[in-house]
């Protein structure tokens, strides 16, 4: 492959949440970005609003991850130096209810990508993992030495995914894989023009906020008031999704640069509970999130946060985003998009 001053980087999933907020990153860091995405859990919207914020037209190709042809092809027409792989499906529920589906795109659609980047001699990849592969915590914070015990389908297909991977390095000592294991990310591109835009009711806590705010659901419910925490309510590690965004910029670089696989966690390493960020976006929004107890979900942690130390050591990222700015972007998003991009 030749060696070329500007590298290229494909985005799987580029359409989705966490696709284009790292697109717009990756182009702010000087990469130059081909998107795929097949639109089954985003828009087409999506593209007109990046080209808004980047001044250009994106480079996209429609098409799925499982569709080996469509993705030899497109190996083909553009020399790629590494991939960000964000396609999969992530609804905890849902992959309980519809396992085949998680394990055919989640699974499937990893393998496929692999092949092919193999073909074509693609040796770099950033895989979107998940804290879910820690499951129960044995202690907290989570560092990446913690157990890995995913609780759920979808963790699981992390968890296979991280160890198929694994298996491909030690096939391939060429190949050299950034494993992010991400927190809960939530917020928006400052600019109000890209942001979360779940189908359905929403299975994370952050849009269903907004969605309240905005007046398109008329209650929050809350899943357990009577854990072991200081307000009663779950504690996550919330991540603003530009910082996110920004961490697999550095694992990128950090790839082409070393030459060295590594496993990071991606959080702000502090619990935030569910009434915390009630009352944050309260304040930021100007608006009462009225919210009722419900019971606690089945297979809901009572807490968990991150250690990003070694992000901080290894990448020399760490999220720099507070609470309070990731509801003002998020409220932003949605004020302007009371209806998503459909609206």
């Amino acid at each position: 492959m030749e060696e070329r001053a500007v590298k290229r980087v494909l985005l799987t999933g580029a359409t989705g949440y966490i696709g284009s907020h790292t697109w717009v990153a990756l182009k702010a860091a000087g990469f130059e970005v081909v998107g795929l995405d097949d639109f089954s859990n985003s828009s087409p919207q999506v593209l007109g609003r990046l080209a808004e914020l980047m001044g250009e037209t994106p480079v996209f190709v429609q098409g799925d991850v499982n569709d080996g042809a469509a993705l030899d092809a497109l190996f083909a027409a553009h020399a790629i130096d590494a991939v960000v792989h964000f396609a999969a499906f992530k609804a905890v529920g849902e992959s309980t209810a519809q396992p085949l589906k998680y394990y055919a795109n989640n699974i499937g659609g990893l393998v496929t990508v692999h092949q092919a980047m193999a073909r074509a001699g693609v040796k770099h990849f950033v895989f979107s993992s998940s804290a879910t592969v820690y499951g129960e915590p044995q202690f907290l914070p989570y560092t990446e030495a913690h157990p890995l015990a995913a609780m759920n389908v979808y963790g699981r297909t992390k968890l296979m995914g991280e160890q198929i991977l694994r298996d491909a390095e030690a096939a391939d000592p060429a190949l050299k894989v950034a494993y992010l294991r991400y927190f809960n990310p939530v917020g928006a591109h400052e600019s109000g023009r890209i942001g979360e835009d779940p189908r359905g009711v929403p299975n994370n806590l952050m849009p269903y906020v907004t969605q309240v705010a905005v007046g398109r659901r008329e209650r929050l419910g809350v899943f357990g008031g009577d854990y072991d925490t200081h307000d009663g309510t779950g504690v996550r590690d919330y991540l603003h999704v530009m910082d996110l965004a920004e961490g697999h910029v550095a694992a990128v670089s950090y790839l082409l640069r070393e030459q060295q696989s590594l496993t990071v966690n991606l959080g702000t390493g502090q619990g935030i509970s569910v009434l915390d960020l009630v009352k944050a976006f309260e304040r930021a929004s100007g608006r009462p999130i009225p919210y009722d107890i419900a019971p606690r979900r089945p297979g809901d942690l009572p807490a968990f946060w991150a250690d990003a130390t070694l992000a901080r050591e290894r990448l020399g990222w760490q999220a720099s985003r507070s609470l309070d700015q990731m509801c003002a972007d998020s409220w932003r998003w949605q004020q302007a998009n009371p209806q998503g991009f459909e609206g």
